[in-house]
């Protein structure tokens, strides 16, 4: 009995010892996680900090950061408005990747039918791309309707690589030849208008300076047909990949036949777009648009104005276009 007695004792002493302690206990554990929490968030927004560097500036407007729209015969200007201002030009940089590549090709440096391999770093590029794998084989000729239909970054490289030993020799080559054409103030720093990764810098360029570019692709008498190519079938097969084009001027402005669009979120969307009527042909350029159909509105508008201000101007004496003309693309 004396022993159930001193067993309850010490029973009810040790129930008491837990009850007493456990919620010192409970409360400096409580007041200590907010501490860890705090280090712990401290420490991922450091390591974001670390990871992104310096956010690029924005430069996306509404409705557009520039825009210029030029008579592609004479590269008389028929429009502009704030044409100089310097943007990034996203992937209409890939214009310049194109052009080059039509040079070698009327040079005959390259064929279209060259077979190009796919390394591990092309099919490692990711953004908007045709899905390029290690190892798979495409023609000159399929990468450049992946490069201007689909805006391909992976066929940008893929076609670089394979013309120059090096994306950064090509870039070079690019540079070269942007200061051959005039223009100015443009940089090309990728072969595809990437937006740039920690420490790096964007490709920069302006409306204007877009124009001259425009204005020599189109010297190249099978560059529309690449251009305008509203859809095909890039990789064939039982489930096959249809690429569509990015410019939804060509599937819904009549005589649009080009020429590239680009877009990234701190450069808005840019279009660099051409159609002809009648024989007149007009380039358009839009860059740093806050949104793809404001964008894309005002390129069918100023097209559509410019092309009837070419029209109503087909006596000889055309070679201005009147204060009238001018202010009525303001409208």
């Amino acid at each position: 009995m004396n022993k159930n007695f001193i067993s309850f004792l010490i029973s009810v002493m040790i129930i008491s010892l837990v009850v007493t302690v456990s919620p010192v206990y409970a409360a400096k554990r409580h007041a200590s996680q907010p501490q860890k929490k705090h280090h712990a968030k401290k420490a991922a927004s450091v390591r974001k900090s670390k990871a992104s560097g310096p956010r690029l500036q924005t430069l996306a407007r509404n409705p557009y950061l520039g825009a210029i729209v030029i008579d592609a015969a004479t590269n008389k200007v028929l429009f502009e408005d704030n044409a100089d201002a310097k943007g990034y030009p996203a992937s209409v940089v890939k214009l310049m990747n194109f052009l080059i590549i039509l040079e070698a090709l009327e040079a005959k440096k390259i064929t279209l039918q060259d077979k190009i391999t796919v390394t591990a770093e092309i099919a490692a590029i990711g953004g908007s791309e045709v899905y390029l794998k290690e190892h798979e084989v495409y023609t000159v000729d399929d990468l450049l309707y992946a490069l201007m239909v689909q805006s391909a970054n992976d066929a940008a490289a893929a076609l670089a690589l394979h013309y120059k030993s090096s994306k950064e020799e090509f870039v070079r080559l690019m540079n070269k030849r942007a200061q051959e054409l005039g223009m100015r103030d443009t940089t090309f720093r990728t072969v595809n208008g990437f937006p740039p990764g920690k420490g790096l810098t964007p490709d920069v360029s302006t409306p204007r300076d877009i124009t001259k570019l425009c204005r020599e692709v189109l010297k190249h008498s099978n560059a529309l047909q690449y251009t305008s190519a509203k859809q095909r079938i890039f990789r064939p097969g039982a489930r096959p990949f249809v690429i569509r084009n990015h410019n939804h001027l060509v599937r819904n402005f009549e005589g649009c036949d080009g020429l590239k669009t680009g877009y990234f979120r701190a450069a808005g969307f840019s279009i660099a777009a051409t159609a002809a009527k009648n024989g007149k042909r007009a380039i358009a350029v839009i860059f740093g648009s806050a949104d793809r159909r404001v964008r894309d509105a005002k390129a069918r508008k100023l097209l559509a104005q410019s092309l009837q201000e070419m029209e109503a101007n087909l006596s000889p004496s055309y070679a201005t276009v009147t204060q009238q003309g001018v202010s009525s693309l303001n409208e």
